[in-house]
């Protein structure tokens, strides 16, 4: 494992959280008896089970109102800087694997909801502890029971964390964390999902690895990725080609200047040939303005960063055949001209100030031993 799962405290024993099992239940069953009013009962409880759990709640639940102690005193933050917060997701996540009686008690309520819209999200975020816990036991024969739960989790997780990415925000990087630290990195844990389920579990996480979890991971993702007898390429290509995908479907802004970013971590991995081509084609797609990304100003130069930073053979011929194009297009010229001008004006500025304060600097130094010599001859 990789020793780097988020760790909540055990769950103090209540009847606030008896409760709140019991309103879970209630819904499911509200919605299973009225077919009506069934698609915004779950989409109530989707949002119910996502939201963030206040420090009264936590005290009530965990028996203090610091419900992540001890993660952010170890230092423990998610890629975009920030300690992950507590959500009433973990906490009938974690409820569920501490008594498992109560996840079997409503499973088949989740069994007769199945073709439903956000039950295979529902389903990931309460039992993404405790089901994978149980799949672990499931014997080998019970093969089609383990398949379609399986594929729900993994179909569920792949719409809630697009969810964060389109919101540009981490609310379900427990779940992730979880996912990819106690099953992915886990052989024995992971060799108990379908092979097809498996495949596409290790797909997801490696298209939403960079959102997540910092950069500096990559090299450990790689270097401990799971061996398994269905996937043909090596884990770095068929990191990349994910990647690559991703990319063409992310739309906002700095969601994608934060992928393009952390791609700079990729600089020294190996690569095979049609693979490295492909990095190579779709960073050069956001470096154009138009079609058919089009790409903002900030991502087309974080873009160019990555891509020389990659790349750096041919650094130059590819920034001159850039030029040459956009001298093809006159349209673009009075923006290129202002742009280029206010940063030349922005660098100027800044050199000047940065010398401003480099002579006043100076001059303060000297004044400063001389004040020194001076209190020295007098004593």
């Amino acid at each position: 494992m990789g020793g780097r799962t988020v760790q909540r405290r055990e769950l103090a024993p209540s009847l606030f959280r008896k409760k709140l099992t019991q309103e879970v239940q209630r819904k499911l069953q509200k919605a299973l008896d009225f077919p009506a009013q069934r698609g915004e009962l779950l989409r109530q409880l989707f949002t119910d089970v996502a939201l963030e759990v206040d420090a009264r709640a936590q005290e009530r639940l965990y028996g203090s109102p610091q419900a992540a102690d001890g993660v952010e005193n170890c230092g423990f933050m998610t890629a975009n800087g920030t300690f992950p917060r507590v959500c009433f997701y973990e906490v009938f996540a974690q409820h569920y694997a501490q008594v498992p009686e109560d996840g079997k008690e409503i499973l088949p309520l989740f069994l007769q909801l199945w073709s439903q819209s956000f039950v295979s999200q529902i389903f990931a975020l309460l039992f993404h502890r405790w089901w994978i816990r149980q799949l672990f036991e499931i014997p080998r024969q019970e093969s089609e029971g383990s398949l379609r739960y399986s594929t729900a989790f993994v179909e569920g997780a792949s719409n809630i964390f697009w969810i964060d990415l389109q919101s540009n925000v981490r609310r379900f990087y427990s779940m992730f964390n979880y996912t990819f630290e106690e099953v992915v990195l886990d052989n024995g844990r992971l060799s108990s999902f379908p092979i097809q389920a498996r495949q596409d579990l290790l797909l997801l996480l490696s298209r939403y690895m960079l959102y997540y979890e910092p950069a500096d991971r990559l090299r450990y993702y790689l270097k401990n990725f799971p061996k398994t007898g269905n996937v043909v390429l090596e884990p770095a290509d068929m990191f990349v080609t994910e990647l690559t995908d991703q990319l063409q479907k992310v739309k906002v802004e700095p969601v994608l200047l934060h992928y393009l970013t952390n791609m700079k971590a990729l600089k020294g991995v190996e690569l095979r040939a049609t693979t490295s081509t492909r990095l190579k084609t779709a960073l050069y797609s956001f470096t154009a303005p138009g079609g058919p990304m089009y790409p903002t100003r900030p991502v087309r130069h974080a873009a160019w960063e990555t891509l020389d930073v990659l790349f750096p053979v041919g650094r130059h011929s590819r920034h001159l055949i850039s030029l040459f194009f956009r001298l093809l297009h006159p349209y673009y010229w009075p923006v290129s001209a202002w742009n280029f001008t206010i940063t030349t004006i922005k660098a100027m500025y800044a050199k000047i100030m940065k010398m401003v304060f480099g002579f006043f600097g100076f001059i303060l130094m000297i004044f400063e031993k001389i004040a020194g010599i001076r209190h020295v001859v007098h004593d």
